[in-house]
């Protein structure tokens, strides 16, 4: 994986908090110290009347000019008051960045089967402690500018995905180019989905089949086809044109996702091409999702 380029100081505008909210077990804790690891200043479960003088005393400290905050359901009341706060505190000069957390109520249920942990609103009936906390957490999801399904992540994918929108410099679009196999779903973060089941399979290939497309071998054969040439040409010129438009109306990371049948030859080929071809000289991440799922 070719890492995110990291964040060295502050916003322009001023300090940097990013809101790591959701549902219970989709993730928060794995978010939380995947930010801890990029240099945030964590603190979990603060009371959300105190985040502003929170904000103001950080501020202060030259040396943190980013942090992050763990809020769910257990701020119970004041939660209704987000939406105030979070205004006077991006009106005093500073970024809010909230992500929401998710995953179906079936997944859910069965990383706490797993887990044994009790959910926090629970007293016996699981599935009415997940209808109560999405109710609490409501006017959270409204101010999230990203809401990440982790129903299909790991918990290595889900610390990917944070260290990848959130160790960069704020004013740049950090860009993410996926590469996923169809048969284990699309991705829920993608914002561009391109199929390349169409161009050549390496797997019926017996000396290239046991590699992957980050072998060489496999990447060569893949590449040498014309109509993979063809595809890269035509789909350099409309991501260009994409990302122009995200840069232009603000977007702060993009996730080019690249499928093919196993993701495991042509889509891995691909996405890693297509990073070296689309950002230079810009910061960008390449992930292969499914690559560890096959042999």
């Amino acid at each position: 994986m070719i890492p995110a380029t990291p964040v060295s100081d502050a916003t322009a505008a001023g300090m940097r908090l990013v809101i790591v909210t959701g549902v219970s077990g989709a993730g928060k804790s794995t978010a939380l110290r995947a930010l801890e690891d990029l240099d945030y200043y964590c603190v979990d479960n603060l009371p959300l009347p105190l985040v502003p003088k929170f904000v103001e005393l950080l501020a202060a400290r030259n040396e943190v000019g980013r942090a992050a905050l763990g809020i769910d359901a257990r701020s119970a009341d004041f939660l209704g008051d987000c939406h105030a706060i979070f205004a006077g505190i991006r009106a005093a000069g500073h970024l809010v960045d909230v992500v929401f957390l998710d995953a179906a109520d079936d997944t859910l249920i069965r990383r706490f089967s797993e887990t044994r942990r009790r959910h926090p609103l629970s007293t016996t009936d699981i599935r009415s402690a997940l209808l109560a906390e999405r109710t609490r957490v409501g006017s959270l999801r409204v101010e999230a500018a990203e809401v990440i399904d982790t129903a299909q992540l790991t918990v290595h994918g889900l610390r990917e995905i944070i260290q990848a929108r959130y160790g960069r410099k704020t004013n740049e679009l950090a860009v993410t180019v996926l590469s996923f196999g169809f048969k284990y779903g699309i991705p829920s973060e993608a914002d561009i989905v391109l199929d390349v089941r169409f161009l050549p399979n390496p797997f019926f290939v017996p000396e290239l089949s046991p590699q992957s497309g980050e072998d060489e071998p496999v990447r060569t054969w893949v590449l040498a086809h014309a109509d993979t040439q063809d595809f890269l040409e035509k789909a350099e010129a409309l991501l260009r044109l994409t990302l122009r438009g995200f840069e232009k109306e603000g977007k702060s990371y993009a996730t080019i996702a690249i499928g093919c049948t196993g993701g495991r030859h042509r889509s891995v080929s691909l996405a890693r091409e297509l990073a070296t071809r689309l950002r230079p000289d810009h910061p960008y991440t390449v992930r292969h999702r499914d690559l560890g799922r096959t042999v």
